[in-house]
């Protein structure tokens, strides 16, 4: 049933939509990993993490299907009818966007254990709007591209959670560029 409103849903495309919806967060997610990557080998590796942190190999794969996803619905809502109809969804999907992009250098880039705490936890509430929205314009097709990444995020949120908890915060003077 969902394969089936997959494919009238994508009966025809405009490919030009397509690819700025999916580079949106695409784009903005390797635009934060390429700014923090040193971070990974150097302060990350030297903090407190649980023993269920998952290796960090797979951020970069898991996080790449998620914004494809997330762009993919992003783009199912604005065909239709754009900004003009769908005003509330998109906004709200652009909060949750803003969320998700500031917890990179939130987290990785100033140490902000706290602040990347405060942001993903909103971050959670905005996925979930996020969902409601875009469930009433697309259907169960929001269920099927945002559910996992509400999944994933709830145990990022849950990472983060811990690795707060056990690691004093030591906020780093961040470079302006």
């Amino acid at each position: 049933m969902v394969a089936h409103e997959l494919s009238g849903h994508l009966a025809t495309i405009n490919w030009k939509q397509l690819a700025v919806a999916l580079a949106i967060p695409l784009v903005g997610g390797i635009g934060g990993s390429l700014a923090t990557a040193n971070q990974i080998n150097t302060w990350y590796r030297g903090i407190n993490k649980p023993s269920w942190t998952p290796p960090n190999w797979l951020f970069g794969p898991v996080w790449t299907a998620l914004y494809a996803m997330m762009g993919l619905a992003s783009y199912l809502v604005w065909r239709q009818g754009g900004f003009e109809r769908q005003a509330v969804p998109l906004a709200v999907y652009g909060v949750q966007l803003v969320l998700n992009l500031l917890w990179t250098p939130l987290f990785f880039k100033a140490h902000r254990l706290d602040l990347a705490s405060a942001d993903i936890a909103g971050m959670l509430v905005a996925i979930v709007a996020t969902i409601c929205q875009f469930r009433r314009v697309i259907g169960d097709l929001a269920l099927m591209l945002l559910l996992p990444y509400l999944a994933w995020v709830s145990y990022a949120s849950a990472l983060t959670f811990w690795i707060w908890r056990h690691n004093p915060t030591r906020p780093t003077r961040v470079k302006a560029y």
